[in-house]
Formats: structure tokens, sequence, C-alpha cells
């Protein structure tokens, strides 16, 4: 029988029987929907354009100092104050323990006082609001100092926000291609546990006393897995644009192409690992480490360059930072299959699921010729 026939009868059984089981298809299909939906709903809308941090105001000795200061902080939008009126000390600090508002400004209390407190919670001491509410109280007080001295602002700071894409684009793209390409590499390291289950079963045994061949079987497995990454990424899709408004401005070739390297060579790491695991625990065990260090390290939720210096070397050698890259390119900022970084990228995905599917076969081919012995 010719590698071609082989192929496309190992392809349809295993359609057949992965439609058949109920499971695959939510983990297949639903479950990288709800694992989206969740995330798209905690971390998009951590938009700036919406940022707000709630503070009190302490004054307890009102003074024209103190009254101009409440003027001037009563009209910074990112700042809400939670009483219309100045509250107490002690109630301030209550809240700031029950974490009811982010910060307490203390104003000063006399006319020569050169101070202005801030009290947050020791636990959000390093977090961002509290940054954010710090570095406003510091600029908000280099500019009192300059009026104190009857100085003039010379100099301004005018940002402006640029993007390769469409300036339509905001984080929720960021983030709904990078949920995309998390989902469909989860779909490719958990999907091959089922092999584990052949082989535990004998099943795998009886097929090498076959014609089969073992490099073929994998390969039709990874391409009906193929299959329910197409499925996945136009629900997702959809889901993205039409729930959470999403934009996308897509480059079908780069699309094509990235898609379909990045599904196989997440399928081949799969295969990889069901090649090694005596038991589905080993193997889920394996996949949830994979999965959750490239989870967190290859830009899914936020920019590499936010990551520690010397993190990001391991991000850059990882298979789900160049496919995340690559599907904001062809999905996102309309990339075009030219681009160097498109290549750079593309070539890394090959040799992660090239390695992997060579080193898988080899392993299952050693460990069937050892059984049959």
């Amino acid at each position: 029988m010719s590698n071609f026939k082989q192929f496309k009868q190992m392809f349809l059984a295993q359609l057949k029987l992965t439609l058949r089981e109920k499971q695959a298809w939510f983990w297949g299909i639903f479950f990288p929907v709800i694992l989206m939906v969740i995330f798209m709903v905690i971390f998009s809308g951590n938009s700036d354009d919406d940022f707000q941090s709630k503070v009190a105001i302490v004054d307890e000795n009102p003074n024209a100092t103190s009254e101009m200061m409440l003027t001037q902080l009563q009209q910074i939008p990112v700042i809400d104050i939670k009483s219309d009126q100045p509250v107490s000390l002690d109630d301030a600090k209550e809240w700031v323990n029950d974490q009811e508002v982010d910060a307490v400004i203390v104003l000063p209390n006399s006319e020569d006082a050169t101070s202005i407190g801030m009290i947050v919670n020791k636990e959000n001491e390093q977090g961002m609001t509290t940054q954010v509410v710090s570095g406003i109280l510091d600029n908000f007080i280099q500019q009192a100092n300059l009026l104190a001295v009857g100085a003039t602002p010379f100099y301004e700071l005018q940002i402006e926000s640029i993007s390769s894409g469409n300036t339509e684009l905001d984080y929720t793209d960021f983030l709904l291609t990078g949920m995309i390409a998390l989902a469909i590499a989860q779909g490719g390291l958990f999907g091959m546990v089922d092999l584990v289950e052949m082989r535990r079963k004998g099943l795998i045994k009886r097929l090498r006393m076959t014609p089969a061949k073992m490099g073929i079987f994998g390969l039709s497995d990874m391409a009906m897995r193929l299959l329910f990454s197409v499925v996945q990424i136009i629900l997702l899709s959809l889901i993205g644009v039409f729930i959470f408004g999403a934009n996308l401005y897509i480059n079908f070739p780069s699309l094509i192409l990235v898609f379909l390297i990045g599904a196989l060579s997440f399928n081949a790491l799969g295969y990889f690992i069901s090649s090694f695991s005596n038991t589905t625990e080993a193997y889920m065990g394996v996949a949830n480490i994979v999965s959750f260090l490239m989870m967190f390290l290859s830009g899914v939720f936020f920019p590499i360059e936010t990551m520690p210096e010397w993190l990001q070397p391991v991000s850059n050698i990882l298979p789900l930072t160049y496919f995340a890259e690559g599907l904001r390119d062809s999905m996102v900022y309309e990339s075009s299959i030219f681009s160097h970084s498109f290549w750079f990228g593309f070539g890394n995905m090959i040799i992660w699921g090239a390695i992997a599917f060579l080193i898988g076969s080899l392993m299952y081919k050693r460990k069937s010729i050892v059984s049959t012995r």
C-alpha cells in the first residue's frame, strides 16, 4: 500500500474515532473558547484609557494651600475621590486597610507646610496603581514648587501613540491573537494523549505487526488535529470580534503559512511527549509544565520587552513566542510573507516541529522493536 493511501485511511479512521469521543470535542473546541473568554474578560478591561485610581483626601486643618491643592486634585481625570468632602485620617486609614481605596492623600495642615502625605496598603506598595498615583503626586508637587518660586514652566511633554497597524488597534487585539496562539498550542500539546492509551492497551504493538508505518500514523494524527485548530481559530476570532470588539486586519497568505506550520509544530511536540510517556498522568504532567512555562514566557498576555532582561533570551527561543507574533503580524498588522521577522519566526517553528517529530518517530520505532522481541 502506498504512503498516501496509508495516510488517508489512518486519517479517516482517527477522525471518526475523535468525532465519536465527546471529551475530544470539549477539550479541543469548547475548553479553548472558555479559556479565552475568561482571560479576555480579565485582561481586556485593563485599558489605559479606562484607568482610574480611587483615593481618599485628608484635610484635617483646611487652609489656603490645602484648598488650592484639593481643587487641583479634583480636576485630575484619573483620580477618583471617594468622598466629596475630605475625611478624617482614621477613616482614611481604615479604607486603605479594607482596600476600599488605592491610596490616601494627606494635604498640608498649614500654609507653611512643605510636604504632602501619601498612605497606601503595604500589599499594594509596588503595584501599578500605587506607582501611577505616586507619579501624579510627584508631578503635582513639581508644578507647585515652580509656582511657589514664581517660575513659569518652559518645557512640556507631548505624547503621541503610533502603531505599525491600523490606528484603531488596542490591547484587546493583542490579547485575542495571543489567546488564539495559546489555544492552538495547547490543543497540540494535549491532543496526543490518546496515543499513550493506545500504547498502554497494546494497540500500537498490534499496529506495528501490520505494514503500517509509525511516521505516517503520527502524521495522520497531527493532520486530524489540524482540523480542530481550523475550527478553533475561526471560532475564537468570531468571538473576539463580535463579543469583545477586537479589530482584525488579515493578510491571508502569511496567516495560512503561520497557522499551518505553528499548528503542526505543536502537534509534533505533543507527539514527542507521548513517545516517552508511559501513562496518561505522566503525559499530562509534562504537557502541563511545558504549556505553563510557554504561557507566561511567550508574550501571550504582554509584550516580551516588559520582561526582565535576563529572561528575554529564554522567551526568544520558545516556539509559542514566534507563533503568537506570527499570528499578530498576519491577523492584526497585515504583515506580508516577505518580511525578515516573518521568516525568522517561521524557521524557528519549523525547527521545533521537525526535531520533535523526528525524535518522537524514532522513539516509537525503538519501543515497538523492543516490545516485539
